[in-house]
């Protein structure tokens, strides 16, 4: 029995710093942007998560992308 595998949306999610404890530990935050293209290339997600951080003074520490998809078997 074959798997069809239909690809979904994804979800890109960024880690970043938002400024220091008193002890001097950095603080992390997350954003999510849902709904990206199930099309989009994993260096296509990473630039635009580049790109939108380049704009604010939060530096981005990590980049997740999480991808859908529906399993049917024939």
């Amino acid at each position: 029995m074959a798997v069809t595998v239909i690809p979904l949306s994804s979800v890109l999610t960024v880690k970043y710093q938002t400024g220091l404890t008193p002890e001097g530990t950095p603080v992390f935050k997350q954003k999510s942007l849902n709904n990206v293209s199930a099309d989009a290339t994993e260096q296509d997600a990473y630039d635009v998560a580049a790109a939108i951080f380049n704009l604010v003074q939060n530096p981005m520490d990590k980049v997740y992308l999480r991808k859908n998809y529906e399993l049917t078997s024939e």
